[in-house]
């Protein structure tokens, strides 16, 4: 199974760096650096993960992928 697509960029506005799962809905953390931010994530992935399973809800395949990386297959 492919891993799911992390965002990871710097924000101005929040002084830090934020960490997406766009394939997750609002499935993202915040650090202030930008292994934080991905550390953080990665723990609200499993929750976001494990949540929806107990919860009966659908988890969604990783299919999310950057226009860059479509380009290139």
């Amino acid at each position: 199974m492919k891993e799911y697509h992390i965002n990871l960029f710097y924000s101005d506005d929040d002084d830090g760096w934020i960490a997406d799962i766009p394939d997750l809905n609002a499935c993202s953390a915040f650090g202030e650096t930008a292994d934080e931010a991905l550390r953080a994530v990665e723990v609200a992935k499993e929750a976001w993960l494990a949540i929806a399973r107990k919860q009966h809800k659908p988890v969604p395949l990783p299919r999310y992928r950057p226009a860059i990386y479509q380009m290139a297959s």
